[in-house]
């Protein structure tokens, strides 16, 4: 069994308040790897950065002072095709879990609830933002699935800086991440 995990694919970091260029190519090609995926009997999860009104006042947003996914916005949304494809398959009942964060990954009790009753031979993870969520999502998925590989398509992770994006591709490459 595969999982697919679609990290932080949301308004707010593509066109919104933290988005940036080259964010919205991912749509479809992302769009596409979801429908794959289920199409061959495996499982995506999908995660919503998602914050409150009070934003500015916790810890994350005392240092990056920007709104963004707050929930119940546009921002909060997923972006474009990707939300299309995620909304039209979890209304025909498709294996797609949803986490909504309060931070950059998963709580270890969501990660724990979700690994419960399945194991995974083989993860791929992609989203935004490379250095910062999808990192810190793909370090939950090794603790809650450590025998699974994991494998990060370069062309479907994304940051703002791409000095960044190649820092964080060789921390993931140092984590024993598959990087494509």
């Amino acid at each position: 069994m595969k999982l697919l995990a679609v990290i932080d694919y949301q308004v707010d970091f593509v066109s919104g308040s933290l988005g940036f260029p080259g964010a919205e190519e991912m749509d479809r090609p992302i769009a596409r790897r979801i429908r794959k995926v289920l199409e061959e009997g495996d499982q995506v999860l999908v995660t919503y950065d998602t914050h409150g009104t009070d934003y500015l006042n916790t810890r994350e947003g005392l240092s990056l002072p920007v709104p963004h996914c707050i929930q119940g916005t546009e921002g909060w949304e997923l972006y474009g095709e990707v939300r299309k494809t995620v909304e039209e398959n979890r209304k025909k009942g498709m294996p797609i879990t949803v986490f909504r964060k309060g931070t950059f990954g998963a709580s270890p009790e969501s990660y724990a609830a979700f690994s419960k009753d399945r194991s995974f031979e083989e993860i791929e993870v992609v989203g935004l933002v490379t250095n910062i969520c999808v990192i810190s999502n793909i370090c939950c998925l090794q603790a809650a699935f450590p025998e699974a590989r994991i494998k990060v398509d370069a062309s479907l992770v994304k940051t703002f800086d791409p000095r960044l994006q190649t820092a964080a591709l060789e921390v993931l490459k140092g984590l024993q991440v598959a990087v494509l």
